[in-house]
């Protein structure tokens, strides 16, 4: 414990030392530069670096650079014990007391959830079928092992992860666990946020007052170019003939009508398609897709994520694959006979 104590104590002097050594690198650097020290960033750093000290170096370590100490210092833990020997951590002898005091705060927060549920059951007010109380995950993630074990300053494995993971999800699935979305934000991490700034068309209006969108759409070698229009009565045109005609098969009927299903809008809106090249199959995933992108116009942004999500807006990369020599088909091998 002594000897544990003195490291602890060697790190926090060091870090300091270093603190102030970076403290009076930068003031010289942003005197040299005529900046004001106090406003002066991390980019001012590296710019005024760059300029007054320009390097052909290959190897980045190699280059000359100022960064704060915290940055590449690894962190430890603070002092666990007090002079006299006891652990400040009630769950100190646990040998990861910060992975399991969060894993208690979890079980309690559930706890909590379930007690207001009961006392909302005895009040009368149940939950809606809508879950407008349950926690919106949408457009977002849980934070790897990685980022989770960096903030615990403690070694975990796969076991512990997954287990903190289905307490985490457990939590999120109550019907009240709004109430703990502060809690849980930490542990999330937006899923793909670049998406948030594509630029969705709007729909477009003709001479009589009526919207509609057009999009093109592929899948394997079929091509479509789809016209949807609003307020309509779900009437669906392929090729001048009705969906029925042109599709007898009832799978690629249904997967033409899922993106209206998916956003609730079956036999809310007229289809015109025209579509080219491939069999019934391509062609039914080339009018989807194209659909898909149509109707983004018509739907709100959580509606767009939902749609992104469910993988609507992706374009099937799938093709059928080529037979390969000396095979009877793609995977399909000729019978070998040793005699």
């Amino acid at each position: 414990m002594k000897a544990y104590l003195e490291r602890a104590q060697g790190y926090d002097s060091l870090m300091k030392e270093k603190i102030q050594e970076f403290e009076i690198g930068k003031r010289h650097l942003a005197n040299i530069m005529g900046e004001d020290p106090e406003n002066f960033t991390q980019d001012d750093i590296d710019n005024a670096i760059k300029y007054l000290l320009p390097s052909a170096l290959f190897e980045k370590p190699a280059r000359p650079f100022l960064k704060h100490p915290e940055e590449f210092y690894p962190k430890r833990k603070s002092a666990q014990f007090a002079s006299d020997g006891r652990p400040f951590h009630y769950l100190f002898y646990t040998s990861l007391p910060n992975y399991y005091e969060i894993m208690h705060k979890i079980s309690l927060k559930l706890e909590h959830l379930n007690a207001y549920e009961d006392s909302m059951i005895k009040a009368g007010h149940l939950v809606p079928p809508e879950d407008i109380h349950k926690l919106s995950l949408y457009g977002t993630e849980w934070i790897p092992l990685q980022e989770f074990q960096a903030g615990l300053l403690e070694p975990i494995n796969e076991h512990h992860f997954n287990r903190f993971i289905a307490l985490m999800e457990r939590l999120t699935d109550h019907p009240y666990s709004s109430r703990v979305a502060e809690f849980v934000k930490p542990y999330r991490k937006p899923l793909l946020s670049q998406s948030i700034h594509v630029e969705i068309p709007k729909p477009i209006t003709d001479e009589d007052g009526r919207r509609y969108m057009d999009a093109e759409g592929r899948r394997k070698s079929s091509k479509a170019r789809v016209r949807i229009w609003d307020n309509g009565t779900g009437k669906v045109i392929v090729n001048k003939q009705t969906m029925v005609d042109h599709f007898p098969n009832l799978q690629e009927r249904e997967q033409i009508m899922f993106p209206f299903h998916f956003v609730n809008k079956l036999s809310q809106m007229d289809v015109e398609a025209h579509v080219e090249g491939g069999g019934p199959s391509g062609q039914a995933g080339a009018i989807r897709f194209a659909i898909s992108l149509a109707i983004r116009s018509f739907v709100d942004k959580e509606m767009q994520e939902k749609m992104r999500l469910a993988g609507l807006l992706t374009r099937d990369p799938r093709i059928r694959e080529r037979k390969k020599p000396g095979q009877e088909k793609a995977r399909k091998k000729w019978t070998w006979k040793k005699r």
